[in-house]
């Protein structure tokens, strides 16, 4: 997520949790029609107003409600209102640390294997626990996503070089590279050298927030931890409880209810949290009837969707001033499961790539409006974009066209060099393909579907909610998903670590929470990663772009868009977009 995100800012993020897209558009790959949309306000463009409610409408969940255990932008989306991780990001620069429950930057020593953070002190938890945020929450926030019953892809991703740190531990588990001097110091020590990438981006993350262990220890010793539905909040917001601590403003699929955190300290924080209250409407997977509610209406923004390509036009052509775009921190891809038979074949693989209509699957989203085409892993603006291949994608790779056209002599001789002398797949075996039924998600699915049927694939289509196709099947090997085609990826922070890692590193191929969903596992690929990941500030840039052309080189994955997240607003909304994030930033956005 995500995402995050590395730059996910958190690119977040992702994994891309995201949902919902458009469908249509012309068949040359053009634009929308109408006015250029806004690129997002890094701050309110006048006076802004204190107070009020702001409903967001969602087509489905986030992918846990815990800000230890979510790995996706929408998750983002909520936990960086409602928490303070050690560092975050101003919505407009989603490259530069901004001290959070930090007191200051992270001291990273000079072999780069220890990193000291000092936190603020007097920041206190929400109701009902209300006690002060000392050092030792933070160890066990990062020691849990260690847990079995948390498994925190984020933290397995970037925290695994800490000293004694398992994945899947037992809860309860601790770490001895994590240690707490005194009440507002905690220090990280690494096994590597990988104090640069936490300097980089890796603390400003959900996963960093504070986290009492007498608290939530009974919660995180059940076999999938409940701390999410019981939760304490350091950020400007909260999610609604009762006396107990119970998130009763949390309703799975239903409802995320914010409201202020009483014990919130605007002293202590940087971020002015504007809005009173902030509801969460999920369940609203009419995404047509949903942008025109947030176009028509008052007071709402869209969540988890973007605009269908009609909701689009209408609004670019009649208030263009309602839509805003996210630049591209991340892209989305067909992920093909190398473990699985046919596409275990690389020249399987390659075949498909070249046989797929991207061109059609850029249209679903609603064309060169909100996205350009994909040639490669690395969006544009990430350290090794340019040096990977750019626009025009990685040299020697001739199953990707840079405008995303069909190759079909090129999937012909691909699927002949596999041992298919009809230039087609021949096989017959059912091939299980999981997508989002969210908007025009689901019609990226069917175009994907349809690909695969005209190269002669059995394709077995299953359309399921957003979150459940991550949760339940794409992000769980054990689901034995053939093709995932609504994945995606932004990045955490301006690295291409962020990005790179998470997705096609062999190490990070988790039972649940995985998040390299081709399940990617290359020898060279990795040595190149493990080199990268520790590489001197100079180096990385290079090293990150060699990754990405022989990811590329693999067909593991089919990019198709680095995508503006095209989002809108109602007539009295002044939204802010967190960069980091491509997502709405809810603690800068205001009401007119």
């Amino acid at each position: 997520m995500r995402r995050s995100a590395w730059t996910t800012g958190v690119a977040v993020l992702a994994a891309l949790s995201l949902g919902v897209a458009a469908c249509g558009g012309g068949d040359d790959g053009g634009d929308s029609g109408g006015d250029t949309p806004q690129q997002g306000n890094a701050t309110p463009s006048g006076e802004a107003k204190t107070g009020g409610k702001l409903t967001v409408l969602w087509a489905g969940d986030v992918d846990f409600i815990d800000c230890g255990r979510t790995y996706s932008q929408m998750g983002s989306f909520i936990c960086f209102s409602t928490q303070k991780p050690l560092y975050s990001y101003k919505p407009d620069d989603p490259v530069s640390l901004q001290p959070d429950l930090a007191e200051g930057p992270p001291q990273v020593s000079e072999d780069g294997k220890t990193v000291t953070i000092k936190i603020k002190q007097g920041v206190k938890y929400s109701p009902p626990y209300d006690e002060e945020v000392k050092a030792a929450d933070v160890k066990y926030a990062i020691e849990r996503g260690f847990f079995s019953s948390v498994a925190n892809g984020f933290t397995t991703s970037y925290y695994g070089d800490l000293e004694g740190a398992e994945v899947g531990a037992d809860p309860g588990s601790t770490i001895k590279g994590i240690t707490t001097p005194d009440d507002y110091t905690v220090v990280l020590n690494f096994k590597r050298p990988v104090g640069g990438v936490m300097a980089a981006g890796a603390l400003a993350y959900p996963a960093t927030a504070p986290v009492p262990e007498k608290y939530a220890k009974k919660f995180d010793a059940e076999p999938q931890s409940t701390y999410g539905e019981n939760q304490l909040s350091t950020g400007p917001y909260m999610i609604e409880n009762d006396a107990s601590g119970k998130s009763i403003g949390y309703d799975p699929g239903k409802r995320i209810h914010l409201v202020r955190n009483p014990n919130w300290d605007k002293t202590k924080d940087y971020k002015p949290a504007y809005l009173d209250e902030v509801d969460n409407l999920e369940g609203n997977d009419d995404v047509g009837i949903a942008s025109r509610k947030i176009l028509e209406g008052q007071s709402m923004i869209a969540g988890d969707f973007t605009p269908l390509p009609e909701n689009l036009k209408s609004a670019l052509d009649n208030t263009p001033d309602q839509i805003k775009l996210a630049q591209p921190v991340g892209g989305r891809w067909v992920a093909l499961n190398t473990t699985i038979k046919p596409f275990d074949d690389v020249n399987v693989r390659k075949a498909v790539s070249a046989g797929m209509d991207r061109n059609a699957l850029l249209l679903t989203r609603g064309g060169k409006t909100v996205g350009d085409m994909a040639t490669h892993f690395l969006p544009p603006g990430t350290a090794g974009f340019d040096e990977a291949g750019g626009t025009k994608g990685v040299e020697g790779v001739d199953f990707l066209s840079p405008d995303g056209a069909p190759l079909p002599d090129v999937s012909a001789k691909y699927f002949k060099a596999a041992g298919f002398a009809s230039g087609k797949y021949e096989g017959t075996e059912k091939l299980l393909m999981v997508g989002s039924n969210a908007g025009v998600a689901a019609k990226t699915a069917e175009v994907v579907k349809e690909n695969l049927t005209k190269m002669g694939f059995n394709i077995q289509l299953r359309l399921v909610e957003p979150q459940i196709m991550y949760t339940r099947y794409c992000n769980v090997p054990k689901a034995d998903v053939a093709v995932c085609p609504n994945v995606g990826w932004i990045r955490d922070f301006a690295d291409g670590q962020t990005m790179l890692s998470p997705t096609f590193a062999g190490k990070n191929i988790l039972p649940e929470g995985n998040s390299n969903w081709p399940q990617l596992d290359d020898p060279e690929i990795n040595k190149l990663i493990d080199e990268a990941e520790v590489a001197p500030v100079d180096q990385r840039a290079a090293l990150w772009a060699e990754v990405d052309k022989k990811v590329t080189m693999t067909a593991a994955a089919i990019p198709w868009i680095w995508d503006k997240q095209a989002l809108i607003q109602s007539k009295n909304v002044q939204g802010v977009i967190a960069q980091n994030n491509s997502q709405w930033d809810l603690s800068w956005t205001s009401l007119k």
